[in-house]
Protein backbone atom coordinates (compact mmCIF):
# COMPACT_ATOMS: atom_id res chain seq x y z
CA UNK A 1 0.00 0.00 0.00
CA UNK A 2 1.64 3.01 -0.76
CA UNK A 3 2.32 5.67 2.30
CA UNK A 4 3.43 8.73 3.35
CA UNK A 5 6.40 8.82 6.26
CA UNK A 6 6.11 11.65 8.39
CA UNK A 7 9.73 11.68 10.48
CA UNK A 8 8.71 13.37 14.23
CA UNK A 9 11.07 15.82 15.45
CA UNK A 10 8.63 16.25 18.49
CA UNK A 11 6.03 18.91 17.19
CA UNK A 12 2.89 19.25 18.69
CA UNK A 13 0.94 19.41 15.84
CA UNK A 14 2.79 15.77 14.09
CA UNK A 15 -0.54 14.02 14.45
CA UNK A 16 -2.30 16.91 13.04
CA UNK A 17 0.00 16.28 9.83
CA UNK A 18 -1.20 12.65 9.76
CA UNK A 19 -4.52 13.65 10.28
CA UNK A 20 -4.41 15.78 7.08
CA UNK A 21 -2.53 12.93 4.86
CA UNK A 22 -5.42 10.42 5.90
CA UNK A 23 -8.17 12.88 5.00
CA UNK A 24 -6.78 12.82 1.44
CA UNK A 25 -7.76 9.43 1.57
CA UNK A 26 -4.00 7.89 1.39
CA UNK A 27 -1.91 5.92 4.17
CA UNK A 28 0.81 7.60 6.21
CA UNK A 29 3.01 6.44 9.04
CA UNK A 30 4.53 8.95 11.63
CA UNK A 31 8.07 7.40 12.44
CA UNK A 32 10.68 8.95 14.88
CA UNK A 33 13.15 11.27 13.41
CA UNK A 34 15.90 8.00 13.48
CA UNK A 35 13.96 5.54 12.08
CA UNK A 36 13.59 5.70 8.26
CA UNK A 37 12.49 2.41 6.97
CA UNK A 38 15.42 1.92 4.31
CA UNK A 39 13.65 -1.03 2.50
CA UNK A 40 10.12 0.09 2.77
CA UNK A 41 9.12 0.38 -1.55
CA UNK A 42 5.83 1.66 -0.63
CA UNK A 43 6.81 4.93 0.22
CA UNK A 44 5.86 7.28 -2.15
CA UNK A 45 7.04 10.58 -0.42
CA UNK A 46 8.42 11.90 3.09
CA UNK A 47 7.48 14.71 5.70
CA UNK A 48 9.77 16.57 8.27
CA UNK A 49 7.51 17.71 11.15
CA UNK A 50 8.35 20.72 13.16
CA UNK A 51 10.42 20.27 16.62
CA UNK A 52 10.43 22.54 20.24
CA UNK A 53 14.27 22.58 19.02
CA UNK A 54 16.58 25.23 17.32
CA UNK A 55 18.84 23.32 14.83
CA UNK A 56 21.86 24.85 16.54
CA UNK A 57 20.93 22.93 19.70
CA UNK A 58 23.74 20.79 20.69
CA UNK A 59 20.64 18.09 21.69
CA UNK A 60 18.80 19.26 18.28
CA UNK A 61 17.18 15.64 16.48
CA UNK A 62 18.91 15.34 13.32
CA UNK A 63 18.78 12.90 9.94
CA UNK A 64 20.48 11.65 7.25
CA UNK A 65 18.95 13.69 4.36
CA UNK A 66 20.57 10.93 2.03
CA UNK A 67 18.57 8.17 3.16
CA UNK A 68 15.54 9.73 1.06
CA UNK A 69 16.00 12.94 -0.59
CA UNK A 70 16.41 12.24 -4.40
CA UNK A 71 14.66 9.36 -3.78
CA UNK A 72 11.39 10.22 -2.96
CA UNK A 73 10.16 13.70 -2.86
CA UNK A 74 10.35 15.93 0.62
CA UNK A 75 8.22 18.34 2.26
CA UNK A 76 10.00 19.86 5.24
CA UNK A 77 7.49 22.16 8.03
CA UNK A 78 9.21 24.68 10.59
CA UNK A 79 12.06 22.90 11.87
CA UNK A 80 11.81 20.34 8.94
CA UNK A 81 12.43 23.61 6.54
CA UNK A 82 14.98 25.03 8.84
CA UNK A 83 17.15 21.68 9.08
CA UNK A 84 16.97 21.19 5.05
CA UNK A 85 18.36 24.39 4.76
CA UNK A 86 20.86 24.25 7.22
CA UNK A 87 21.75 20.80 6.31
CA UNK A 88 21.98 21.63 2.67
CA UNK A 89 23.80 24.63 3.25
CA UNK A 90 21.64 27.75 3.94
CA UNK A 91 21.64 29.79 7.48
CA UNK A 92 20.02 29.64 10.08
CA UNK A 93 19.16 32.36 12.70
CA UNK A 94 17.99 33.39 15.56
CA UNK A 95 15.05 35.74 15.04
CA UNK A 96 14.54 39.16 16.02
CA UNK A 97 11.12 38.34 18.01
CA UNK A 98 9.57 35.01 17.59
CA UNK A 99 7.47 34.74 14.79
CA UNK A 100 4.12 33.42 16.05
CA UNK A 101 0.72 33.68 14.72
CA UNK A 102 -1.17 34.34 11.87
CA UNK A 103 0.76 35.69 8.62
CA UNK A 104 -0.40 36.27 4.87
CA UNK A 105 2.29 35.46 1.75
CA UNK A 106 2.93 38.66 0.03
CA UNK A 107 4.35 36.78 -2.52
CA UNK A 108 3.85 33.52 -3.95
CA UNK A 109 4.97 31.48 -6.93
CA UNK A 110 1.66 29.65 -8.24
CA UNK A 111 3.79 27.90 -11.27
CA UNK A 112 5.09 25.96 -8.51
CA UNK A 113 3.20 22.72 -8.02
CA UNK A 114 3.75 23.11 -4.40
CA UNK A 115 1.19 26.13 -4.41
CA UNK A 116 -1.12 25.44 -7.41
CA UNK A 117 -4.06 26.63 -7.07
CA UNK A 118 -3.60 29.32 -4.13
CA UNK A 119 -4.90 32.78 -3.56
CA UNK A 120 -2.85 35.86 -3.27
CA UNK A 121 -2.43 36.92 0.40
CA UNK A 122 -3.39 33.47 1.79
CA UNK A 123 -3.05 33.14 5.27
CA UNK A 124 -0.67 30.85 7.18
CA UNK A 125 0.14 30.05 10.48
CA UNK A 126 3.91 30.71 11.55
CA UNK A 127 5.21 29.15 14.75
CA UNK A 128 9.23 29.69 15.34
CA UNK A 129 11.88 31.65 17.32
CA UNK A 130 14.64 30.94 14.15
CA UNK A 131 14.03 31.87 10.93
CA UNK A 132 15.95 30.83 7.62
CA UNK A 133 18.49 34.12 6.62
CA UNK A 134 19.76 31.84 4.00
CA UNK A 135 18.60 29.00 1.64
CA UNK A 136 20.85 26.40 -0.30
CA UNK A 137 22.64 27.64 -3.20
CA UNK A 138 20.31 25.27 -5.60
CA UNK A 139 17.05 26.10 -3.76
CA UNK A 140 14.66 29.10 -4.61
CA UNK A 141 12.21 31.10 -2.74
CA UNK A 142 8.59 29.96 -3.79
CA UNK A 143 7.11 32.22 -1.20
CA UNK A 144 7.64 34.71 1.22
CA UNK A 145 5.30 37.10 3.52
CA UNK A 146 6.11 40.49 5.12
CA UNK A 147 8.73 39.40 7.59
CA UNK A 148 10.17 36.37 6.18
CA UNK A 149 11.31 36.33 2.68
CA UNK A 150 12.37 32.62 2.84
CA UNK A 151 9.00 31.28 4.06
CA UNK A 152 8.77 28.70 1.36
CA UNK A 153 11.29 27.47 -1.22
CA UNK A 154 12.00 24.54 -3.28
CA UNK A 155 15.20 23.15 -4.54
CA UNK A 156 15.90 23.70 -8.61
CA UNK A 157 17.60 19.73 -9.14
CA UNK A 158 15.65 17.16 -6.80
CA UNK A 159 12.40 17.00 -5.29
CA UNK A 160 12.40 18.95 -2.37
CA UNK A 161 10.33 21.70 -0.69
CA UNK A 162 10.19 23.73 2.61
CA UNK A 163 8.01 25.62 4.54
CA UNK A 164 8.25 27.46 7.68
CA UNK A 165 4.82 27.96 8.33
CA UNK A 166 2.53 25.14 9.69
CA UNK A 167 0.04 23.67 6.87
CA UNK A 168 -0.99 21.30 8.70
CA UNK A 169 -3.09 23.88 11.22
CA UNK A 170 -6.70 25.31 10.83
CA UNK A 171 -5.04 28.65 10.72
CA UNK A 172 -3.44 28.12 7.42
CA UNK A 173 -6.33 28.60 5.00
CA UNK A 174 -5.23 26.84 2.30
CA UNK A 175 -2.88 24.19 4.26
CA UNK A 176 -5.00 21.26 3.16
CA UNK A 177 -4.66 22.58 -0.71
CA UNK A 178 -0.60 22.73 -0.33
CA UNK A 179 -0.51 19.33 1.35
CA UNK A 180 -2.85 17.94 -1.25
CA UNK A 181 -0.66 19.17 -4.04
CA UNK A 182 2.28 17.41 -2.42
CA UNK A 183 0.81 14.02 -1.30
CA UNK A 184 -1.39 13.78 -4.48
CA UNK A 185 -0.01 15.60 -7.48
CA UNK A 186 3.65 15.63 -6.31
CA UNK A 187 4.12 11.95 -4.57
CA UNK A 188 1.55 10.66 -6.54
CA UNK A 189 -1.03 9.45 -4.23
CA UNK A 190 -3.68 7.23 -6.42
CA UNK A 191 -5.83 8.05 -3.01
CA UNK A 192 -7.04 4.51 -2.11
CA UNK A 193 -7.21 4.57 2.02
CA UNK A 194 -10.83 4.49 3.10
CA UNK A 195 -13.06 3.09 5.65
CA UNK A 196 -14.85 0.88 3.05
CA UNK A 197 -11.12 -0.07 1.62
CA UNK A 198 -9.91 -0.45 5.07
CA UNK A 199 -12.79 -3.10 6.74
CA UNK A 200 -12.27 -5.25 3.79
CA UNK A 201 -8.68 -5.14 4.00
CA UNK A 202 -9.03 -6.02 7.71
CA UNK A 203 -10.94 -8.47 8.04
CA UNK A 204 -9.60 -10.42 5.30
CA UNK A 205 -6.49 -10.12 7.56
CA UNK A 206 -7.95 -11.21 10.74
CA UNK A 207 -9.56 -14.28 9.18
CA UNK A 208 -6.11 -14.71 7.70
CA UNK A 209 -4.38 -13.99 11.28
CA UNK A 210 -6.57 -15.65 13.68
CA UNK A 211 -7.72 -18.69 11.78
CA UNK A 212 -10.17 -21.02 14.12
CA UNK A 213 -8.20 -19.48 17.27
CA UNK A 214 -10.83 -17.96 20.25
CA UNK A 215 -10.56 -14.28 21.34
CA UNK A 216 -10.99 -12.29 24.06
CA UNK A 217 -11.79 -8.34 23.85
CA UNK A 218 -11.96 -5.94 26.53
CA UNK A 219 -15.13 -3.45 26.22
CA UNK A 220 -14.98 0.27 28.02
CA UNK A 221 -18.49 1.33 26.32
CA UNK A 222 -16.18 3.80 23.97
CA UNK A 223 -16.25 3.88 20.34
CA UNK A 224 -12.54 2.25 19.77
CA UNK A 225 -13.42 -1.04 22.11
CA UNK A 226 -17.07 -1.52 20.17
CA UNK A 227 -15.46 -0.70 16.90
CA UNK A 228 -13.41 -3.45 17.01
CA UNK A 229 -15.12 -5.70 18.75
CA UNK A 230 -18.06 -5.58 15.60
CA UNK A 231 -14.65 -5.45 13.34
CA UNK A 232 -13.53 -8.82 14.66
CA UNK A 233 -17.50 -10.28 15.25
CA UNK A 234 -17.46 -9.81 11.79
CA UNK A 235 -14.32 -11.56 10.84
CA UNK A 236 -14.73 -14.58 13.69
CA UNK A 237 -18.40 -14.45 14.67
CA UNK A 238 -18.75 -16.30 18.24
CA UNK A 239 -15.25 -17.08 18.28
CA UNK A 240 -14.82 -13.15 19.85
CA UNK A 241 -15.48 -13.55 23.84
CA UNK A 242 -16.07 -9.73 25.01
CA UNK A 243 -15.52 -8.74 28.49
CA UNK A 244 -17.10 -5.30 30.12
CA UNK A 245 -16.11 -4.59 33.22
CA UNK A 246 -18.20 -2.33 35.60
CA UNK A 247 -15.86 -0.36 37.91
CA UNK A 248 -18.88 1.34 39.96
CA UNK A 249 -18.22 4.72 38.41
CA UNK A 250 -19.26 4.33 34.91
CA UNK A 251 -22.35 7.24 34.01
CA UNK A 252 -25.56 6.49 34.94
CA UNK A 253 -27.28 3.17 34.16
CA UNK A 254 -24.45 3.29 31.62
CA UNK A 255 -23.48 -0.31 32.02
CA UNK A 256 -26.93 -1.69 31.46
CA UNK A 257 -27.37 0.39 28.29
CA UNK A 258 -23.94 -0.41 26.87
CA UNK A 259 -24.59 -4.09 27.74
CA UNK A 260 -27.96 -4.10 25.65
CA UNK A 261 -26.43 -2.01 22.72
CA UNK A 262 -23.65 -4.68 22.86
CA UNK A 263 -26.43 -7.57 22.48
CA UNK A 264 -28.41 -5.73 19.79
CA UNK A 265 -25.02 -5.70 17.98
CA UNK A 266 -24.85 -9.54 18.20
CA UNK A 267 -21.85 -9.69 20.57
CA UNK A 268 -21.18 -12.63 22.72
CA UNK A 269 -20.57 -10.27 25.90
CA UNK A 270 -19.70 -11.14 29.50
CA UNK A 271 -20.57 -8.27 32.21
CA UNK A 272 -18.86 -8.20 35.17
CA UNK A 273 -19.90 -5.79 38.31
CA UNK A 274 -16.56 -5.66 40.47
CA UNK A 275 -17.48 -2.27 41.65
CA UNK A 276 -17.17 -3.37 45.49
CA UNK A 277 -14.06 -4.38 45.03
CA UNK A 278 -12.93 -1.02 43.26
CA UNK A 279 -14.99 1.09 46.32
CA UNK A 280 -13.59 -0.67 48.53
CA UNK A 281 -9.44 -0.32 47.07
CA UNK A 282 -9.84 3.29 46.65
CA UNK A 283 -11.51 4.01 50.05
CA UNK A 284 -9.81 7.36 51.46
CA UNK A 285 -7.47 7.89 48.12
CA UNK A 286 -7.77 11.08 47.02
CA UNK A 287 -3.96 11.96 45.00
CA UNK A 288 -5.33 11.37 41.09
CA UNK A 289 -2.31 9.43 39.76
CA UNK A 290 -2.66 7.07 42.25
CA UNK A 291 -6.69 6.61 41.96
CA UNK A 292 -6.00 5.95 38.40
CA UNK A 293 -3.52 3.14 39.70
CA UNK A 294 -5.37 1.55 41.64
CA UNK A 295 -8.16 1.24 38.86
CA UNK A 296 -5.95 0.14 36.48
CA UNK A 297 -4.53 -2.78 38.63
CA UNK A 298 -7.63 -3.58 39.69
CA UNK A 299 -9.31 -3.57 35.92
CA UNK A 300 -6.42 -5.83 35.35
CA UNK A 301 -7.17 -8.37 37.98
CA UNK A 302 -10.66 -8.74 37.35
CA UNK A 303 -10.06 -9.20 33.66
CA UNK A 304 -7.44 -11.42 33.73
CA UNK A 305 -9.96 -13.45 36.34
CA UNK A 306 -12.46 -13.74 33.59
CA UNK A 307 -10.21 -14.31 31.18
CA UNK A 308 -8.78 -17.38 32.25
CA UNK A 309 -12.12 -18.97 32.69
CA UNK A 310 -12.08 -19.23 28.79
CA UNK A 311 -9.25 -21.57 28.67
CA UNK A 312 -9.08 -22.13 24.52
CA UNK A 313 -8.50 -18.86 24.42
CA UNK A 314 -4.89 -17.70 22.10
CA UNK A 315 -5.84 -13.90 21.46
CA UNK A 316 -6.15 -10.75 23.61
CA UNK A 317 -8.28 -8.44 21.08
CA UNK A 318 -7.87 -4.25 22.29
CA UNK A 319 -9.03 -1.14 20.96
CA UNK A 320 -5.56 0.41 20.46
CA UNK A 321 -5.52 3.44 18.12
CA UNK A 322 -2.81 5.39 16.67
CA UNK A 323 -2.68 8.24 18.54
CA UNK A 324 -3.02 6.10 21.61
CA UNK A 325 0.89 4.27 20.65
CA UNK A 326 2.38 7.20 19.28
CA UNK A 327 1.31 9.22 22.73
CA UNK A 328 2.55 6.88 24.87
CA UNK A 329 6.51 6.99 23.89
CA UNK A 330 8.09 10.12 22.61
CA UNK A 331 10.87 10.19 19.93
CA UNK A 332 13.49 10.02 22.94
CA UNK A 333 11.81 6.60 24.56
CA UNK A 334 10.42 8.23 27.04
CA UNK A 335 6.60 7.89 28.29
CA UNK A 336 4.74 10.46 28.01
CA UNK A 337 1.01 9.51 28.45
CA UNK A 338 0.51 6.23 29.98
CA UNK A 339 -2.66 4.03 28.32
CA UNK A 340 -4.16 1.22 29.70
CA UNK A 341 -3.83 -0.53 26.21
CA UNK A 342 -1.00 -0.44 25.24
CA UNK A 343 2.49 -1.54 26.22
CA UNK A 344 2.12 -5.31 26.16
CA UNK A 345 0.15 -8.40 27.87
CA UNK A 346 0.72 -9.43 31.71
CA UNK A 347 2.73 -12.17 31.16
CA UNK A 348 0.51 -15.14 32.76
CA UNK A 349 -2.16 -14.45 30.41
CA UNK A 350 0.09 -16.35 27.01
CA UNK A 351 -1.68 -14.53 24.88
CA UNK A 352 -0.57 -13.30 21.96
CA UNK A 353 -2.16 -9.38 21.04
CA UNK A 354 -4.54 -8.50 18.21
CA UNK A 355 -5.42 -5.16 17.66
CA UNK A 356 -7.43 -4.15 14.32
CA UNK A 357 -7.18 -0.34 14.84
CA UNK A 358 -4.08 0.46 15.88
CA UNK A 359 -3.04 2.46 12.81
CA UNK A 360 -6.28 5.05 12.62
CA UNK A 361 -7.00 7.99 13.63
CA UNK A 362 -10.52 8.51 15.78
CA UNK A 363 -12.34 10.56 13.19
CA UNK A 364 -11.09 7.02 11.03
CA UNK A 365 -12.58 4.46 13.63
CA UNK A 366 -15.70 6.86 13.78
CA UNK A 367 -15.96 6.52 9.98
CA UNK A 368 -15.46 2.68 9.84
CA UNK A 369 -17.93 2.20 12.04
CA UNK A 370 -20.55 4.17 9.88
CA UNK A 371 -19.24 1.51 7.42
CA UNK A 372 -20.32 -1.17 9.30
CA UNK A 373 -23.54 0.21 10.13
CA UNK A 374 -23.02 0.56 13.67
CA UNK A 375 -25.69 2.92 15.60
CA UNK A 376 -24.82 6.65 15.36
CA UNK A 377 -25.07 6.78 19.27
CA UNK A 378 -22.46 4.83 19.77
CA UNK A 379 -20.25 5.71 16.94
CA UNK A 380 -20.74 9.46 17.97
CA UNK A 381 -20.02 8.91 22.18
CA UNK A 382 -17.94 11.31 23.75
CA UNK A 383 -14.62 10.03 25.12
CA UNK A 384 -14.84 9.08 28.65
CA UNK A 385 -11.79 8.61 30.81
CA UNK A 386 -10.97 4.74 31.70
CA UNK A 387 -11.11 5.08 35.10
CA UNK A 388 -14.57 6.88 34.99
CA UNK A 389 -16.11 9.67 37.45
CA UNK A 390 -13.09 8.17 40.09
CA UNK A 391 -10.97 11.43 38.37
CA UNK A 392 -14.16 13.73 37.75
CA UNK A 393 -14.28 13.82 41.62
CA UNK A 394 -11.61 15.82 43.24
CA UNK A 395 -11.28 14.20 46.58
CA UNK A 396 -11.72 10.60 47.79
CA UNK A 397 -14.54 8.15 46.20
CA UNK A 398 -17.86 7.48 48.03
CA UNK A 399 -20.94 5.53 46.62
CA UNK A 400 -22.32 8.59 47.36
CA UNK A 401 -20.32 10.92 45.76
CA UNK A 402 -20.59 8.72 42.29
CA UNK A 403 -24.01 8.71 42.95
CA UNK A 404 -24.05 12.71 42.84
CA UNK A 405 -22.18 13.24 40.08
CA UNK A 406 -24.15 10.39 38.22
CA UNK A 407 -27.16 12.52 38.30
CA UNK A 408 -25.69 15.46 37.97
CA UNK A 409 -23.71 14.28 34.74
CA UNK A 410 -26.79 12.53 33.53
CA UNK A 411 -28.86 15.92 33.64
CA UNK A 412 -25.86 17.53 31.97
CA UNK A 413 -25.82 15.09 29.01
CA UNK A 414 -29.29 14.78 28.40
CA UNK A 415 -29.66 18.19 28.13
CA UNK A 416 -26.61 18.37 25.19
CA UNK A 417 -28.36 15.63 23.38
CA UNK A 418 -31.85 17.58 23.74
CA UNK A 419 -30.80 20.63 22.89
CA UNK A 420 -30.85 21.49 18.98
CA UNK A 421 -28.96 24.61 18.35
CA UNK A 422 -29.71 27.37 15.37
CA UNK A 423 -28.02 25.28 13.02
CA UNK A 424 -30.15 21.93 13.56
CA UNK A 425 -27.30 20.55 15.71
CA UNK A 426 -27.36 18.41 18.61
CA UNK A 427 -25.14 20.68 21.22
CA UNK A 428 -23.99 17.02 22.30
CA UNK A 429 -22.77 16.31 18.93
CA UNK A 430 -20.96 20.34 18.42
CA UNK A 431 -18.78 19.07 21.42
CA UNK A 432 -16.02 17.06 21.55
CA UNK A 433 -16.35 16.00 25.24
CA UNK A 434 -18.17 16.97 28.15
CA UNK A 435 -18.89 16.25 31.80
CA UNK A 436 -19.61 17.49 34.86
CA UNK A 437 -16.90 17.25 37.48
CA UNK A 438 -17.97 16.86 41.67
CA UNK A 439 -15.77 19.23 43.51
CA UNK A 440 -15.91 17.13 46.67
CA UNK A 441 -13.23 18.90 48.52
CA UNK A 442 -15.16 21.90 48.14
CA UNK A 443 -18.80 23.34 49.96
CA UNK A 444 -20.34 26.28 49.18
CA UNK A 445 -22.95 28.45 50.85
CA UNK A 446 -26.54 28.31 49.33
CA UNK A 447 -29.96 28.99 50.36
CA UNK A 448 -32.84 26.86 49.54
CA UNK A 449 -36.15 27.80 50.65
CA UNK A 450 -35.55 29.35 53.83
CA UNK A 451 -32.54 26.93 54.81
CA UNK A 452 -28.46 27.55 55.05
CA UNK A 453 -27.07 24.44 52.91
CA UNK A 454 -23.50 24.16 52.85
CA UNK A 455 -23.30 21.73 50.26
CA UNK A 456 -20.86 20.86 46.66
CA UNK A 457 -20.35 22.59 43.70
CA UNK A 458 -20.65 21.04 40.35
CA UNK A 459 -18.33 22.26 37.75
CA UNK A 460 -19.46 21.89 33.73
CA UNK A 461 -17.04 21.25 31.19
CA UNK A 462 -17.42 21.01 27.31
CA UNK A 463 -14.65 21.18 24.98
CA UNK A 464 -13.92 21.88 20.90
CA UNK A 465 -11.33 19.61 19.38
CA UNK A 466 -10.39 17.78 16.30
CA UNK A 467 -8.03 15.42 17.96
CA UNK A 468 -7.75 16.38 21.59
CA UNK A 469 -4.45 17.60 21.07
CA UNK A 470 -5.81 21.56 21.83
CA UNK A 471 -9.47 22.44 23.11
CA UNK A 472 -11.27 25.28 23.37
CA UNK A 473 -14.14 26.04 25.73
CA UNK A 474 -17.45 25.28 23.75
CA UNK A 475 -19.64 28.23 24.06
CA UNK A 476 -22.87 27.15 25.16
CA UNK A 477 -26.10 29.19 25.01
CA UNK A 478 -27.01 31.06 27.49
CA UNK A 479 -30.51 29.74 27.92
CA UNK A 480 -29.08 25.85 27.76
CA UNK A 481 -26.59 26.52 30.54
CA UNK A 482 -29.38 28.55 33.08
CA UNK A 483 -31.68 25.37 32.57
CA UNK A 484 -28.92 23.24 33.18
CA UNK A 485 -27.91 24.33 36.21
CA UNK A 486 -31.57 25.17 37.54
CA UNK A 487 -32.35 21.65 37.31
CA UNK A 488 -29.12 20.08 38.75
CA UNK A 489 -29.72 22.28 41.45
CA UNK A 490 -32.88 21.30 41.98
CA UNK A 491 -32.94 18.14 41.87
CA UNK A 492 -29.54 16.32 42.89
CA UNK A 493 -29.59 15.91 46.62
CA UNK A 494 -25.65 17.45 47.86
CA UNK A 495 -25.16 20.13 45.24
CA UNK A 496 -26.06 23.90 45.84
CA UNK A 497 -23.76 25.51 42.97
CA UNK A 498 -23.28 24.59 39.39
CA UNK A 499 -19.97 26.34 37.92
CA UNK A 500 -18.63 26.55 33.95
CA UNK A 501 -15.00 25.62 33.21
CA UNK A 502 -13.73 28.25 30.18
CA UNK A 503 -10.66 26.66 30.39
CA UNK A 504 -8.59 25.94 27.24
CA UNK A 505 -6.57 23.41 26.53
CA UNK A 506 -3.40 24.81 26.93
CA UNK A 507 -2.85 25.31 29.79
CA UNK A 508 -5.49 23.37 31.23
CA UNK A 509 -6.62 19.90 30.14
CA UNK A 510 -9.62 18.62 29.32
CA UNK A 511 -10.11 16.05 32.58
CA UNK A 512 -9.50 17.75 35.66
CA UNK A 513 -7.32 14.86 37.23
Amino acid sequence: MQKIIILDFGSQTTQLIGRRVRELDTFCEILPYNKFPQDDKDVIGVILSGSPYSVHDPEAFKVDLSQFVGKVPVLGICYGAQFISHTLGGKVEKADSREYGRAHLETVDTTNPLFKGFDEHSQVWMSHGDTITAIPSDFKVIGSTADVTNAAFASTKQPVWAVQFHPEVYHSLQGTQLLKNFVVDICGSKQEWSAASFVDTTVAELKAQLGNDRVILGLSGGVDSSVAAVLLNKAIGNRLTCIFVDHGMLRKNEFTQVMEDYRCLGLNVIGIDASEKFFSDLAGVTEPEQKRKIIGRDFVEVFNAEAKKITDAKWLAQGTIYPDRIESLNITGKVIKSHHNVGGLPKEMHLQLCEPLKWLFKDEVRRVGRQLGMPEHLITRHPFPGPGLAVRILGDITRERVRILQDADDIYIRGLREYVDTDGETLYNKVWQAGAILLATVRSVGVMGDERTYEHPVALRAVTSTDAMTADWAHLPYDFMAKVSNEIINKVRGVNRVCYDISSKPPATIEWE
